[in-house]
């Protein structure tokens, strides 16, 4: 199993370095794949990077890099977060949504487009976005929390009952905002990765890194919550402090994901049960494999909506959704015919 494992890590590493080198050569100006390694090569001082041309090195440098760094971390966070939810949930159709993250970024994001704030400065409609997203798990995990536990089945009631507050409150606003604003809000919501600059790179780092990094140290943890809470208590472990902890750092990594990138449905869901298929339901595997495995779905997804129309970009958003969709299906009836 261990060398299953292994082999497994080591075919994703190499379809992730060949993902970004595509995603930096490919799109709209075409850039050969010797040039893209030798201005990779360049970086670390393996090469100096002769056939590059002044465009070809900021299109490499500071359109396609940032893009492809920011649908890395996403995927990375948003198939960590979906990975530990599933098992704290122990449900596989378990998803970051379910907590109330999307909903609460959508208005977050909301109120900054209708205030004006995300025309002020780039930051206001991310940030509003991770604020928003932050605040409906809190209100989700306080529904729930009742008598010093919080029973799984009425965290998820008490998530559907706040995602669909938050939809209405967000219905609301949009009837006051105007036109333009409107289609500022639709072309977030969609989630994509055109425009993404440095600054996006920064912005989700640090809490993405920290939440994913978190979420993969507690994987032990997560093994004993996924057998029950009556399991996990026989053994010792404090069921309400871990599972709050995981629930705020699968809330964090996925409100970062979301207020880098909008919001991308599907890659919470699909990965790490492809990996649970793949690899086996062992958090201590499955965490780092998922982190791995996020990166490359979300970039291949970029990848196949830039070439897919010939002259014109397919958002990511839409391409996981056509991919997930289909999957999402296969699940249902899959667990229909297990009962």
């Amino acid at each position: 199993m261990r060398k299953h494992f292994i082999g497994v890590l080591a075919g994703m590493l190499v379809l992730l370095c060949l993902l970004i080198v595509l995603s930096l050569s490919w799109g709209q100006m075409a850039i050969p794949f010797s040039h893209v390694i030798d201005a990779l090569g360049s970086v670390v001082g393996i090469a100096p990077a002769h056939g590059l041309t002044p465009n070809e090195e900021a299109v490499i440098w500071h359109i396609r890099l940032p893009r492809t760094l920011v649908g890395l971390l996403t995927g990375a966070a948003l198939a960590a977060a979906g990975a530990a939810l599933q098992g704290l949930f122990a449900n596989p159709l378990a998803d970051p949504a379910i907590i109330g993250v999307s909903s609460g970024a959508s208005v977050g994001a909301i109120v900054a487009i209708a205030t004006g704030l995300s025309a002020a400065t780039m930051f206001a409609l991310p940030v509003c976005a991770l604020l928003g997203a932050l605040l409906a798990v809190s209100l989700t995990i306080a529904l729930a929390f009742r008598r010093g536990r919080i029973p799984v089945l009425t965290l998820l009631l008490a998530g559907v009952v706040v995602g669909m507050f938050l939809a209405a409150v967000s219905a609301m606003l949009l009837t006051a905002v105007s036109e333009n604003k409107l289609q500022e809000y639709l072309f977030w919501t969609i989630g994509g990765l055109d425009y993404r600059r440095w600054e996006h790179v920064w912005l989700g780092l640090f809490p993405i890194v920290i939440s994913v990094g978190s979420i993969c140290l507690l994987a032990r943890q997560l093994n004993i919550l996924s057998l029950g809470e009556t399991e996990a208590r026989a053994v010792g472990l404090p069921v309400i402090r871990f599972r709050l902890i995981l629930l705020f750092l699968a809330a964090l990594a996925t409100a970062t994901g979301v207020c880098i990138s909008g919001n991308i449905g599907f890659v919470g869901l699909v990965v790490p049960h492809m990996l649970r298929m793949l690899i086996g339901p062992d958090h201590r595997r499955l965490l780092p494999a998922s982190v791995l495995a996020g990166g490359i779905f979300l970039l291949f997804c970029d990848i196949v909506g830039r070439v897919l129309l010939s002259g014109t970009e397919i958002r990511v958003g839409i391409m996981t959704a056509f991919i997930g969709t289909p999957y999402f299906l296969y699940l249902l009836r899959k667990q229909q015919r297990m009962e």
